[in-house]
């Protein structure tokens, strides 16, 4: 690296496991270390076992320590930081930091971007305030990214941004350590009879993530088809609020034994290529770095009708699309899957075509550098 290359202070919330956070480790980890250096400014703290899958060494990440509610000292915290570091660019990510761009105004730097990365509910659901807000602080931002076609649609008609002033960039997916295989042995010694149709999700098990559908639709699987229940399983990886509440929906439905709620894991490849089938149920999303892993592993993916998944997922051809929250559609797509393989096999197939096509690390980090080159001052 460097010594002389231009900072990057990425500035999140936290840093901890979850898409937005992965996209920016992927980014870090893919870009030409001799072109830029980097640092993670973190609102409130970081997951030291997440910050371990930086690969990188000399990149520093800071703790700003936000205190709950609105805690005005942070925006003196972040320019005293800003002003120590000196980036050349500085990279907001999401709502909860844009107004992050005022500290870096501030602190002198004059190449400044955000990237919008999605929602925790529907695009109708967001409180007016919100948008409000963005539209205040438009001017303080050089270039926005936006990660779906949705998102930029919003920025241009609700925040008024002018359409050269954004990058639609999809994330891309490390298809080198996301590959097609088929191992059960990370599942647990007993859970899975060599026969099983393993159906599964990864995610923060919170609402927004929906994983509760999930878990209705795979009861009302075993109640429509009881014959199957011998052999198929139900995986789902992550950690949240949600957990209670679906243990409790299991134990009452009696498939406690059937479902394996894994937590949150740092083996995400391996234990997608477990699987027959991947679901994501979300109610709201910008472009899933999950499905671009699943769709990477080989496997056909189910996908809820939100946000930015129609633009990964090609219904019919690489999965299938169905309404969000409704836990019967979704039902019954399972069982269409289990009732012919040769699909399965076949959107398997071209899930992973589509990765290797469109969707490579490479392609992702080239955009990014373009909108860094762009948005630094000459």
């Amino acid at each position: 690296m460097s010594e002389t290359a231009p900072l990057i202070a990425h500035i999140i919330h936290r840093l901890d496991y979850g898409g937005l956070e992965n996209g920016l480790v992927n980014l870090i980890n893919h870009l030409p270390p001799e072109r830029y250096r980097h640092a993670i400014i973190c609102l409130t703290d970081y997951n030291p076992e997440f910050r371990r899958r930086i690969q990188r060494a000399d990149v520093e990440v800071f703790a700003l320590n936000k205190r709950d509610g609105h805690d005005l000292g942070l925006y003196g915290r972040c320019w005293a930081l800003l002003r120590r570091l000196r980036p050349a660019i500085v990279h907001t990510r999401g709502l909860a930091t844009l107004e992050m761009q005022v500290p870096a105004l501030l602190a002198g730097v004059q190449a400044r971007v955000h990237g919008e990365h999605g929602w925790d509910r529907d695009l109708a659901a967001i409180p007016a305030r919100h948008h409000r807000l963005r539209r205040v602080l438009r001017p303080l931002v050089g270039h926005f990214i936006a990660l779906s076609g949705e998102i930029e649609r919003y920025l241009r008609a609700q925040v008024k941004v002018e359409p050269a002033r954004i990058s639609r960039i999809l994330n891309g997916v490390d298809s080198e350590r996301f590959h097609p295989g088929h191992d059960r042995s990370p599942l647990p010694s007993g859970f899975a009879p060599p026969d099983a149709w393993v159906i599964g999700t990864v995610g923060r098990l919170e609402p927004v993530k929906d994983q509760v559908s999930l878990v209705r639709a795979f009861i009302a699987l075993l109640e429509r088809r009881p014959e199957v229940r011998a052999r198929v399983r139900l995986v789902i990886v992550g950690e949240g609020s949600l957990r209670a509440a679906m243990e409790a929906m299991l134990d009452a439905a009696g498939l406690r034994d059937l479902a394996w709620l894994a937590g949150a894991r740092d083996d995400v490849p391996q234990l997608l290529r477990t699987l027959d089938l991947f679901v994501l149920p979300s109610r709201a999303e910008g472009i899933s770095n999950t499905i671009l892993e699943a769709m990477a592993c080989g496997l056909p993916v189910v996908a809820t009708a939100v946000g930015g998944n129609g633009e990964l997922v090609r219904d019919a051809l690489t999965g299938s699309l169905v309404a969000a929250g409704d836990a019967e559609a979704l039902a019954a797509t399972l069982a269409g899957y289990l009732d012919d393989p040769q699909r399965l096999h076949a959107q398997g197939v071209a899930a992973r075509q589509r990765i290797e096509a469109q969707f490579s690390m490479a392609a992702m980090a080239e955009a990014y550098l373009r909108v860094y080159k762009g948005s630094r001052l000459s």
